[in-house]
């Protein structure tokens, strides 16, 4: 019913950028809040930043001043700007975002996408 879908992952030097996007699709009603995970090899996964629907922000402590997430509800989807990349940001990441459905407006479920890679290196 429901599909997130990740995009603008790669391989990027230290001090680079990249732009991730997740797109939402499906038999959406209204989203809440969106959030940004990433899972380094062996370790679990962390939370990155989160944006509520009216675009209040938070942030990991090591990525703060370096990454921004927004948001652009008229298409249900949520970026993050990563700039100066170090390579302890390696990780795959993953789009989660807690959505109701047309058919159950006042029912909010959590979804996640299938992630993206991000490889920080030279």
């Amino acid at each position: 019913q429901v599909q997130l879908v990740e995009s603008g992952g790669g391989l990027v030097q230290p001090g680079g950028s990249l732009r991730l996007s997740c797109a939402a699709s499906g038999n959406i009603f209204t989203i809440g809040v969106m959030a940004w995970y990433r899972q380094a090899p062996g370790k679990q996964r962390e939370l990155v930043a989160t944006i509520t629907s009216d675009d209040s922000t938070n942030y990991a402590d090591s990525v703060n001043g370096r990454f921004t997430i927004s948001r652009d509800n008229a298409k249900n989807t949520a970026y993050l700007q990563m700039n100066s990349l170090k390579p302890e940001d390696t990780a795959v990441y993953y789009c989660n975002a807690d959505i109701s459905l047309n058919s159950r407006r006042f029912t909010f479920q959590f979804y996640w996408g299938q992630g993206t890679q991000v490889t920080v290196s030279t």
